[in-house]
């Protein structure tokens, strides 16, 4: 929830081979009174519809600001369509299923500031189908990394930790490792009294040490030991669950709580990947920017390798916006994602739903093949060819 993540992405689907070339990303920052109160709805916290629409309305016009900027200052005011993964504010998880989830940033205020259409709402579907809505990067990570000769796992840190297990002779597996950064930013607005959104660059996790007994409790939480597919989010992983585990245990100083959150993190990951046998990390999202939790994640990882995304092309800042990107052009392109294995779903789904722009709604054909692999490039656009789907979105 620190702000909006945009990118701007060529994308063509080839056969069955989707190319996606990066033009360009940013990050805009949350009006701090928007921030304080999406922070506000969250678990433990109670909410109303009034402030549910009022948030609807506010992430919408924050997210038509970011599109239309982007538009204007990175496509050069050329694009086809918008899409938009949606601000979550609620995922509701029973046991190992998957219910329902909620995200906030009404498309329309999007389609109006931009005139273009807008692929929204991206979970719902894959859900409905029996899936986990979540995570759904295992869209990209399995076409990206499809071809990999080594076992080698996706991560995404955000606010929860997420894998992509890609092998060679096994079909691709996704899911929720635990807490990614959820539990370390409630920890520093807990020891600053609200101050502190974040331990910026891992400084004050570096200065403490791990507390084992802490550790223990929270290793100890049921989710671990659940088997995928599986996925959840700050409704169980928040502030209240925090207090929970610290009440458990004597005094806990704030740079030891932060060191034993990091461990936390980087030993859940580690243990997801040794489990399934992964000897190659890629790893992207706001976590990478913390050397703290990427040098534990490092140690408890070893001897897989850990590199960023970047290495291969997709920038580790903005990987979830170019997934957005790529989730919106399959729709866009009739081409249905396919979430089994990943998410859990019953089979490939056309996810989301279409917001028109300023003019009526032309899709291209659909396409006739399924995508098998993405291929990441850079370089000048080439021109389009006949038989294929282009978009800039």
């Amino acid at each position: 929830m620190d702000g909006v993540d945009v990118s701007v992405a060529e994308l063509r689907l080839i056969g069955d081979i989707v190319e996606l070339r990066p033009v360009g990303h940013t990050e805009l920052p949350y009006p701090a009174d928007l921030r304080t109160a999406l922070l506000g709805v969250l678990p433990p916290n109670g909410t109303t519809a009034e402030q549910i629409c009022k948030l609807d309305t506010a992430v919408g016009q924050a997210f038509a600001a970011a599109a239309a900027h982007a538009f204007a200052t990175i496509a050069d005011g050329r694009a086809d369509l918008v899409a938009s993964l949606g601000q979550t504010v609620h995922h509701w998880v029973e046991g190992n299923r998957a219910l329902g989830t909620l995200q906030l940033g009404q498309p329309a205020w999007i389609a109006e500031a931009t005139g273009l259409p807008v692929v929204s709402d991206l979970r719902a579907r894959d859900i409905a189908a029996g899936g986990h809505g979540a995570p759904l990067a295992g869209v990209l990570d399995r076409l990206w990394l499809r071809d990999s000769t080594e076992t080698t796992a996706a991560l995404n840190i955000g606010g929860i930790a997420n894998i992509t297990v890609v092998a060679p002779d096994r079909p691709a597996l996704a899911f929720d490792t635990g807490p990614g950064n959820a539990l370390l930013d409630a920890a520093a607005r807990m020891i600053s009294g609200g101050v502190w959104h974040q331990d910026v660059d891992g400084d004050l996790a570096a200065q403490g040490t791990v507390v084992p007994e802490l550790l223990d409790v929270l290793l100890a939480d049921p989710y671990y030991a659940l088997a995928p597919p599986k996925s959840t989010g700050k409704e169980h992983f928040h502030s209240g669950y925090l207090t929970s585990a610290l009440e458990k245990v004597e005094h806990v100083a704030g740079d030891d709580l932060l060191a034993t959150l990091v461990e936390l993190t980087a030993a859940t990951v580690a243990d997801a990947c040794r489990t399934h046998g992964v000897t190659r990390v890629v790893a992207s999202g706001g976590g990478v920017r913390n050397p703290t939790l990427m040098a534990a994640l490092r140690g408890r990882l070893d001897p897989a390798t850990l590199v960023t995304s970047d290495a291969l092309g997709l920038p580790s800042d903005a990987k979830e916006a170019y997934l957005t990107a790529l989730l919106g052009f399959l729709t866009w392109a009739g081409s249905p994602a396919d979430t089994t294995g990943t998410t859990g779903s019953r089979g490939p789904r056309l996810l989301g739903t279409v917001t028109p722009g300023n003019g009526p709604l032309v899709l291209p054909s659909p396409a006739t093949t399924q995508v098998t692999r993405l291929r990441v490039r850079d370089g000048d656009k080439t021109a389009e060819k006949a038989g294929e789907t282009h978009a800039r979105a």
